[in-house]
């Protein structure tokens, strides 16, 4: 029976971070290149991705690496070079946005369409894998029934976010930052206007609110991932290529652990890599970075999906304020607290008050500052101090499963080590023939110094001995026997890998015709690409676009939707801050919304 093949495809903002991904579970990381990465504040050296593609490749995973910004015509030169250096330094794949690339002499590179491509629908997918692409980073506002149409009809690998920070436009279709401050999402520099307090009128001037209207839960589809699965999904991507170490071990373990349940009971199904890994902490999401969860539009109609309190990180609920003794808050916990811990709460205002636990007692905590919230206020954690400590100290926590047969000749020991993927080596030594005092010793003590597999990446899983019973050899010939048998055996781990290849062939395949989703083209190359494959009018600057296109709904946030009987505030609705005044305007039809300049002609939907 062939097997489906799973990934679990987890961020590296460094060397540091994707040594930790693949550590604790991660089939496959996305790191940045030096240049022309999506996250400018995530680049890496050549050097360190090379490091990074042997440490993974010891396992069978893999390395993908993100050069997925849109490119001006006087960088497509050095973005060529910079690919054909990360191919000659062993990586797997490459996530691109700009498609004047696909122009470009490139090695045989497996491409992956970055979700700026804007992949969400069935069209475009099919033009992504009729030009080359081997994987699609899906938009993360498809429902289930999406996936499954595009999945029925294209055969690319499918890839689909499950965890991390939300954009409020589609992916790709962001260009607020750009227009107002120079600082193009499209080119690694989001200004994250989204986050941003805005205040919300309608047209007679009267507010609505005066919150993060914009600012979006955080994705969690850890219950869903099975009903992915089924929908044709087979890279599971977690986001986060800022954030820290001990984050990528947290929720990379979580989801390890999550999918290694469906896998084991689902034999059709199998992970990409190798080894498994033993936690000496219990993975929790909800005490890494988390602005609250939401499953977006993947099983649900549209909610209240925006955490519009705070664009900061609230963490876990940890229980209620019951009183007051003396500098102490009384809490009703349904975790225990601990000295050093950061927690927060929302005050009379609605803002987000930080406070740090100075001691703790029982059921009473000391801030380092004086402060007194009402008594019922929630109050949440968002620095577990105790939890942070056993990610740090968490680190080789992945091992490959080994059998190794001890033999020997004449004046030679030969070591055979056999691992879970079937990967042979031997290794021999001489030794000095001599007889043993008590027959049979050495045979034991080959035993015992043999399963020390040390701080390799090997686990011992059974061991047979079979030496002359009247043979003595030395523990220290075992010790160095061991050392460089599983020396040895990791380098024929890694000129095993097989690495895929794929040749991309120039066609001319029809680019799908939606005005909604016409290429951002910053090149000649590009506009080479697209005219080639029929696309005969393109979008023009960002300054001619909406500024945002989203999928989530401010009416549907404030319980304002007119397909769910509400009535409609005088509109058009405004959004205001320190940058100027934004009109928002409604597709029903669609179920979408956009985001202009106030004073900006716009056709209401």
């Amino acid at each position: 029976m062939k097997r489906q093949k799973i990934e679990l495809l987890a961020p590296a903002r460094d060397l540091e971070c994707g040594r930790a991904a693949i550590d604790h579970g991660a089939d496959a990381i996305y790191i940045g290149s030096p240049a022309f990465s999506a996250r400018v504040a995530a680049s890496n050296s050549v050097a360190d991705i090379e490091q990074l593609v042997n440490h993974a490749h010891k396992y069978f995973g893999r390395v993908y690496v993100a050069l997925n910004t849109l490119l001006a015509d006087s960088e497509l030169d050095k973005a060529v070079s910079l690919i054909h250096q990360l191919y000659n330094a062993g990586i797997d794949g490459l996530i691109i946005q700009d498609l004047g690339l696909l122009e470009r002499d490139l090695p045989p590179i497996p491409l992956h369409a970055s979700t700026q491509c804007n992949n969400r629908t069935v069209e475009k997918i099919q033009f992504l894998e009729r030009v080359g692409f081997e994987q699609a980073v899906l938009a993360r506002e498809l429902s289930l029934e999406s996936i499954k149409e595009i999945s029925s009809k294209t055969n690319v690998l499918l890839e689909s976010f499950i965890h991390g920070a939300l954009c409020v436009s589609y992916s790709g279709r962001c260009y607020i930052s750009e227009v107002v401050t120079g600082r193009s999402a499209n080119r690694g520099e989001c200004a994250q206007f989204c986050r941003h307090r805005y205040k919300l009128e309608d047209s007679t001037g009267t507010m609505i609110s005066d919150e993060h209207v914009l600012s979006l839960k955080d994705l969690n589809l850890s219950r869903s991932l099975e009903d992915l699965l089924d929908a044709g999904i087979s890279s599971f991507k977690i986001e986060g290529r800022l954030k820290s170490a001990q984050y990528v071990k947290n929720i990379t373990a979580y989801y390890r652990t999550e999918l290694d349940k469906i896998l084991e009971r689902r034999p059709e199904l199998t992970r990409i890599s190798s080894g498994r890994c033993s936690y000496t902490f219990k993975p929790n999401p909800f005490k890494s970075f988390n602005r609250g969860v939401t499953d977006y539009y993947l099983n649900r109609e549209k909610g209240r999906l925006a955490a519009v309190k705070s664009p900061k990180s609230v963490g876990q609920y940890v229980g209620k304020v019951v009183g007051y003794m003396d500098k102490a808050l009384q809490i009703q916990a349904e975790e225990p607290l601990h000295n050093g811990d950061g927690c927060c709460y929302f005050n009379e205002q609605g803002e987000l008050v930080g406070l740090r636990v100075n001691r703790a007692e029982a059921e009473f905590i000391y801030p380092a500052k004086p402060i007194k919230p009402l008594v019922g206020t929630s109050l949440y954690r968002n620095v577990d101090i105790q939890f942070n400590k056993e990610l740090e100290r968490s680190d080789h926590c992945r091992n490959i499963n080994v059998e190794l047969v001890l033999e020997n000749s004449e004046d030679q020991l030969a070591l055979t080590i056999v691992d879970e993927d079937g990967v042979r080596s031997i290794t021999s030594c001489s030794f000095k023939k001599e007889l043993a005092k008590t027959p049979g010793t050495s045979a034991k003590t080959a035993e015992k110094q043999l399963k020390k597999s040390g701080s390799t990446i090997f686990l011992v899983e059974d061991i047979s001995v079979a030496i002359e019973p009247e043979l003595f050899v030395a523990a220290s010939k075992f010790n160095q026997l061991r050392r460089v048998g599983f020396e040895k055996h990791l380098q024929a781990r890694l000129d095993h890998y097989g690495r895929r290849s794929l040749e991309f062939h120039v066609n001319d395949v029809r680019y799908p015709s939606n005005r909604d989703d016409l290429p951002d083209i910053t090149n000649l190359s590009a506009e080479k690409f697209y005219s080639r494959h029929g696309l005969q009018s393109f979008s023009g600057s960002s300054q001619q676009k909406p500024l945002m296109h989203c999928k989530y709904c401010v009416r549907t946030q404030y319980g304002m939707c007119p397909g769910k009987g509400a009535d409609v505030n005088a509109e058009p609705l405004y959004i205001t801050d320190n940058t100027g005044r934004y009109v928002l305007t409604f597709d029903c039809r669609s179920c979408e919304m956009k985001v202009d300049f106030a004073d900006k002609n716009t056709d209401q939907a």
